[in-house]
């Protein structure tokens, strides 16, 4: 299944590969996370009360919504984190995350 999101990059814009929960995804470099996650499903995560799909609410950093964790346990917004070769996103807490 692939995302709702049409990406707006340069058409000589070099590739990258991440991982995305273990999947390998493509994405461009100088989008974000949420891009490249949002390019390749149609959601970013599950919501934490609901269990219901997740996409990210403003896209601009403000609203708390978009949170992922990296591989070494780091917590960044996907939504002003740029992507970089080789990184792996989760979109669910690592194990032993403090709640």
């Amino acid at each position: 299944m692939t995302g709702r999101l049409v990406r707006a990059v340069a058409s000589d814009t070099p590739a990258v590969r991440i991982l995305i929960d273990g999947e390998a995804v493509s994405a461009y470099a100088g989008e974000s996370v949420l891009v490249a996650v949002l390019a390749a499903r149609n959601a970013l995560r599950r919501h934490e009360f609901s269990d219901e799909m997740r996409a990210g609410f403003c896209l601009m950093g403000a609203c708390q919504d978009c949170w992922v964790w990296l591989a070494d346990h780091a917590r960044v917004r996907a939504c002003t984190t740029v992507v970089a070769d080789g990184m792996h996103v989760l979109t669910s807490p690592p194990a032993g995350f403090p709640a």
